[in-house]
């Protein structure tokens, strides 16, 4: 593929709804700029960017891909990204390397959550964005409509820069605000036309509304707007340049992937319109000097680069995709990864279109290119020099808070399971595989059901090892309530030296969060003190697995105050087991109680939800602390038992429509009700039962 210099470059991401049309207006540029012969279709499971087995299966996107398209001498990376929330991560990684935002609305379905999700990421990273109607080709739908929805929910930014024309049913044309002239499809042309009487009006308003906008970029156009006189083109474009980079004009524009309209001039207009990488500040530290260095995109400064995202696919293989944030990386150059220390030969350098790499002899600052084979360098690593060690700051990924049991389905494929679950980690920072041995099981977290239902099926048709999953064991502890005193006698006698082990303990509540606190009370000798640490090993190790219903033990204070021992048959072991056994003993004669783990939860929600939201949470056993106002939604504060937030993320999901979100912490841990704690006490015995 061709060297592209940094001003010629515009990184652009595709965002949006679900299913509301960005593969299909990705692989219409591509085919449009002649990157692919013809166009795939989602359906039939040939696009560029959908190329992954989960993908083609369930026609969705499901991690964000590159597709770099060559314009009038110009170079855009497409950044094709997954429109559901499960993959908010892969959203997120692609939007720390673009430049500017294509917000891609269905034209049937109209502004939608990941409408609204997508402005509020362009907010959030200070993205220049531009609005995409697509589905024009279809009859039923309004595109002014949309226009009005898009007005009334982010203001009057909102700038349409051309409207569709539909004869007989069918998208003729379209409208050029600007100009105000028609051109009329002809083939893969559009030939100049009178604008229809029918949409003059709106045109006429399109137009006025740009013209404000416009004039609102500088006193003097405010002051000529304001005496009755026009723009030049040349000028209007000028402003709009200014005015879309700073956020002050949002342009709309429409057509129709599936039938590639509307797409040459979206393409111009990324061009025209988008600011490339030089455009950007980006500032890192040195570490060797501890200043900050402003590599601003800048060719003549030494270079770096940062790890935006890692592939580990079976079948294309390893890949570790960056962008040049200085100077001009090139193949073979010799770069130092900060993280770990390591200097690492680049060798060859590519640019991937899909899962097709295309090797290239350098990257200029703010292009895309992969490195490949490198799997000491992970996502969020910055590559520079020895001499000039740089570190740009790692991308804020989201928190996964979904999670699952999981158990091999062949108990031999554990190693293979693990091996596995590390290579897709790699690659999806929003996995993570947990032990907990605690509870004893291992979990699987990630951003939502769909998420994990994608892995658990990517581990048993990628790499060939099937997983079952079930409800997590929520992480209970158990205590006492009062005190109450034990004794045990271990004696066995089975010829020769026997076993002989005699115990008295206190156990009492210790008021602390520790498993156990020990002491010893012994007079006379009754037990010697070289037992002591046997009968402290017996104690915590019977803290790990409680007597009520099998969980961790918390808040004891055990004090051993009298047994006996025989002066052969004593041993460390027979006082670890009578410690044990009086442990088992003195709990439950203690008011043994099962505690159940609090989380502080973070509910935001627009404001017609919060009433509906709050409902669900008192069915939850919800301590409701209150709601304040951020950014136009409201945060509801809670205390939840945990164990009842498994599943909230697609509850919240389906009561907001997709507008709701969540976090939380773990606060504390509170007695549980009886009928919890009789569930819990019945499901420990069952599994006892099946030991």
């Amino acid at each position: 593929m061709n060297v592209f210099t940094t001003d010629k470059i515009r990184n652009v991401v595709m965002l949006g709804h679900g299913g509301c049309g960005k593969t299909t207006l990705t692989e219409a540029m591509a085919a449009l700029s002649g990157a692919v012969p013809r166009a795939g279709k989602v359906e039939d499971g040939n696009t560029i960017s959908d190329y992954g087995k989960e993908e083609i299966k369930r026609h969705i996107s499901i991690s964000t891909s590159i597709v770099p398209v060559e314009w009038e001498d110009n170079k855009i990376n497409v950044l094709d990204t997954p429109g559901f929330f499960d993959f908010e991560g892969e959203v997120d990684e692609a939007m720390s390397v673009a430049d500017g935002a294509i917000i891609v609305v269905s034209g049937k379905a109209g502004v939608e959550a990941g409408t609204e999700h997508a402005w509020d990421l362009c907010e959030k990273f200070h993205l220049p964005r531009i609005f995409f109607i697509t589905d024009m080709d279809i009859d039923s739908v309004s595109y002014r409509e949309v226009i009005e929805d898009l007005g009334e929910r982010f203001g009057k930014k909102i700038a349409p820069f051309n409207m569709p024309l539909r004869e007989e049913g069918e998208l003729a044309g379209y409208v050029n605000v600007i100009q105000k002239t028609a051109f009329k499809y002809q083939g893969d042309d559009a030939v100049e036309d009178a604008v229809p009487d029918y949409s003059v009006e709106y045109m006429n308003q399109y137009n006025d509304s740009l013209m404000e906008a416009v004039a609102e970029t500088s006193e003097e156009f405010l002051d000529r707007y304001l005496a009755g006189d026009t723009f030049s083109e040349a000028e209007i474009r000028a402003a709009v340049r200014v005015a879309i980079a700073d956020g002050s004009i949002i342009p709309v524009e429409s057509g129709s992937g599936l039938t590639q309209r509307g797409v040459y001039t979206l393409l111009d207009d990324i061009v025209k319109y988008m600011p490339s990488a030089d455009n950007r500040e980006m500032i890192g530290i040195n570490m060797k000097t501890n200043e900050i260095f402003e590599a601003n995109f800048d060719i003549l400064k030494p270079k770096t680069a940062f790890v935006f995202k890692t592939i580990v696919d079976p079948f294309i293989g390893y890949y570790s995709l960056i962008k040049v944030r200085s100077g001009v990386v090139k193949s073979d150059d010799l770069m130092y990864d900060s993280r770990t220390g390591e200097e690492i030969k680049i060798g060859k350098l590519y640019v991937l279109r899909g899962n097709k790499a295309l090797e290239v002899a350098e990257l200029h600052a703010g292009d895309l290119g992969a490195l490949a084979k490198r799997p000491s360098i992970e996502t969020g690593d910055t590559l520079s020099t020895k001499s000039n060690p740089i570190v740009y700051p790692k991308m804020d990924l989201p928190t996964p808070l979904t999670y699952l049991r999981w158990k091999a389905v062949n108990k031999g494929d554990v190693d293979k399971i693990a091996l596995a679950m590390g290579k897709l980690s790699a690659e999806d920072r929003t996995f993570k595989a947990v032990s907990d041995p605690a509870n004893h099981q291992s979990l699987i977290y990630g951003m939502g059901d769909l998420h994990l239902e994608v892995i658990q099926s990517r581990l048993e048709n990628e790499y060939k090892v099937p997983i079952h999953v079930e409800k997590p064991r929520v992480a209970y502890r158990e205590t006492i309530r009062k005190t109450a005193e034990a004794e045990y006698k271990y004696k066995k006698q089975t010829g020769g030296h026997g076993q002989y082990g005699h115990v008295k303990i206190r156990f009492s509540p210790s008021g602390g969060d520790a498993p156990y606190i020990f002491d010893e009370e012994v007079v006379g000798g009754a037990v010697p003190k070289n037992f002591f640490p046997a009968v402290e090993k017996g104690i915590a190790s019977s803290c790990e697995r409680g007597p009520l219903a099998g969980y961790p033990v918390v808040g004891v204070h055990a004090t051993l105050f009298d047994g006996s021992y025989h002066p052969v048959d004593s041993s460390e072991m027979a006082f670890k087991t009578a410690a044990e056994q009086a442990f088992k003993k003195g709990i439950m004669e203690a008011g043994a109680v099962l505690l159940e783990p609090i989380v502080h939860l973070r509910v935001t929600v627009p404001d017609a939800y919060t009433g509906d939201v709050m409902g669900d949470l008192n069915k939850r056993r919800a301590v409701i602390l209150g709601m304040n106002p951020s950014n136009g939604k409201q945060v509801i504060e809670a205390d939840v038992p945990e164990r009842e937030l498994f599943g909230y993320c697609t509850v919240l999901r389906s009561i907001t429509g997709g507008r709701g979100s969540y976090t939380y912490e773990f606060a504390r841990y509170e007695q549980t009700p009886g009928d919890v704690q009789n569930r819990a006490i019945a499901i420990h015995q069952e599994e006892l039962a099946e030991e």
